[in-house]
């Protein structure tokens, strides 16, 4: 059966070259001008990812994220056009399932739709069954619970900022290189796009760091890129 996906986006020449590009790969595609008029449509299609304008006339991209979360539930991937939004993009606490930035090769954004789709279906390949948490210093990593303590205080993660701790936990003391970090994470296809990294690396000093500018945990390697120690080597 065919995935449906609903293309919001203000650009009536994106929205038929695009939608007509995805309905050839398969899909059926439902289109809209206006974050108001994608909801209303999704409640009546039930789609199975939106592909969301982040600047849209009368409520933005930003907002309507929050109304897709809240009442439909669906996975998102922003379209933004200015690299500027994304840290913005990416802060969200709810977080969007992922972004594409303007223009973009169709094949890219063909791939990303298949990740989020098999991600939300539980067809990507999983880590071993029953994976033990992970102790390094003060921090409990937990694969299975999906939960971070402190000293046994909990702190609270993002999914992606999760799996980043995780991936960077199962090298402990090892340098792991930014690319490879950004496609066991994120995925091949952002390989040579660090800007996603610096930022999720960011917000995770900021939630585990006393002091996040002089971290103790997650080390910068320079030119290289990161590895996770226990504190009190750093």
């Amino acid at each position: 059966m065919s995935k449906n996906i609903l293309l919001i986006d203000d650009d009536a020449l994106m929205r038929r070259s695009l939608g007509f590009n995805l309905e050839q790969a398969g899909f059926q595609v439902f289109t809209a001008s206006s974050a108001e008029d994608g909801l209303a449509l999704a409640k009546r299609t039930t789609p199975d990812l939106v592909l969301l304008d982040i600047n849209l006339p009368g409520m933005d991209g930003l907002d309507a994220l929050r109304r897709f979360r809240e009442e439909i539930g669906v996975p998102v991937i922003f379209v933004t056009a200015r690299r500027r939004e994304l840290d913005q993009v990416l802060g969200l606490e709810l977080g969007a399932d992922d972004y594409i930035t303007k223009p973009f090769d169709f094949n890219v954004l063909l791939a990303r739709i298949k990740a989020v789709l098999r991600r939300v279906s539980g067809g990507e390949e999983r880590k071993p069954a029953e994976p033990q948490p992970l102790l390094i210093g003060e921090l409990r990593i937990d694969p299975l619970a999906h939960t971070v303590h402190r000293a046994g205080k909990p702190i609270d993660l993002s999914p992606r900022e999760f799996d980043l701790l995780y991936t960077l936990a199962l090298e402990a003391g090892k340098v792991v290189p930014a690319d490879e970090l950004l496609a066991r994470v994120w995925g091949a296809e952002f390989v040579g796009e660090p800007q996603v990294l610096y930022v999720h690396i960011r917000w995770l000093r900021e939630k585990l760091e006393d002091d996040p500018q002089n971290p103790r945990y997650i080390l910068t390697v320079r030119g290289v890129g990161y590895k996770l120690v226990g504190g009190e080597d750093a």
